[in-house]
């Protein structure tokens, strides 16, 4: 057996070797995404309702700190999602991305940003960089609790409670990955806080809701119901986000996965097609050797007689 012909067969043994771990990595990352997606759906409902009571809420009340803007904003808080492990495709990259328009834009405004990054994936990123991060989680971005969201909440909340001369911040903004469909995931950024009031007809309020708006009484005020209210809206934000991210970063490693086994098997195709160029070759040289010995031993014999 020739050099070459064993090169190709080392290659095509080996390239058969990652395409059995890509296919596994894909089969594992379809399987979770059904998981996430059932966390999404089930945190769906809580968090659109406790978006009406705060906005119920937020409609009662002229003045409250929460929902006024600053007049001369100085510092934003941004929390960037991005995932623990690699092998996603773009998600991480397209959370990045993300981020850095939106610090980008910030700072154009002369506001000071302070970024607070979830998943190993972006703190390895800003550290690599040196970048300052002002508070980092990993180690949960797969199966997100409302713990982990309660614990990030907290930490953003007592910044934005806080005075801006003692280092809080005036803005909350999160930076997530939406999951549209199994094929499309979508990074995008919005802001938690202050909250965005806007004034809508009844008629249209009610259609866009899908049915009759509820009518809420608040004991012993709706200050102090807002109070209460805001903080799980923001924990309850954030945790949305981690799940709809979840589901995200399961798709886009499955949709990578696909890809890199559809590649190796392709690579294997044309490895085999060169190594039996490459045998067919080595075979014709050897019938050539052979045919050229016969030939010369023929003539030496008939130049004997």
């Amino acid at each position: 057996m020739g050099a070459q012909l064993r090169v190709y067969r080392r290659r095509i043994r080996s390239t058969k070797s990652m395409a059995k771990i890509t296919r596994a990595m894909e089969l594992i990352a379809a399987t979770r995404i059904t998981k996430a997606q059932r966390a999404a759906e089930a945190a769906g409902p809580y968090a659109r309702e406790i978006t009406r009571a705060v906005s119920a809420v937020a409609a009662r009340v002229s003045d409250h700190p929460l929902l006024t803007e600053a007049q001369n904003p100085v510092r934003a808080a941004v929390l960037v999602i991005t995932s623990d492990k690699g092998l996603a495709g773009g998600y991480t990259t397209n959370a990045i991305k993300e981020a850095e328009g939106l610090s980008t834009l910030l700072r154009e405004q002369g506001k000071e940003v302070l970024t607070y990054m979830v998943g190993r994936k972006g703190i390895g990123f800003y550290n690599f960089r040196e970048r300052p991060l002002a508070g980092a989680w990993d180690g949960f971005t797969e199966r997100p609790t409302y713990q982990h969201a309660k614990e990030i909440g907290a930490a953003l909340m007592d910044k934005f409670i806080q005075d801006t001369a003692e280092g809080g911040v005036d803005e909350i903004h999160i930076v997530s990955t939406e999951f549209v469909s199994m094929i499309t995931q979508r990074a995008g950024a919005y802001r938690a806080l202050p909250l965005e009031v806007e004034e809508v007809d009844a008629e249209e309020l009610e259609t866009s809701q899908g049915g009759p708006v509820p009518l809420y009484e608040f004991e012993p005020s709706p200050e102090e119901a807002l109070d209460q209210l805001l903080p799980q809206y923001v924990t309850n934000r954030i945790y949305f986000a981690l799940l709809e991210s979840a589901a995200s970063q399961q798709a886009s490693r499955r949709a990578a996965m696909k890809a890199a086994t559809d590649n190796a098997e392709e690579l294997v195709k044309n490895l085999t097609r060169q190594a039996n160029q490459a045998r067919q070759a080595e075979i014709t040289n050897e019938i050539s050797e052979i045919v050229g010995g016969a030939d010369a031993l023929a003539g030496a014999s008939a130049g004997s007689e």
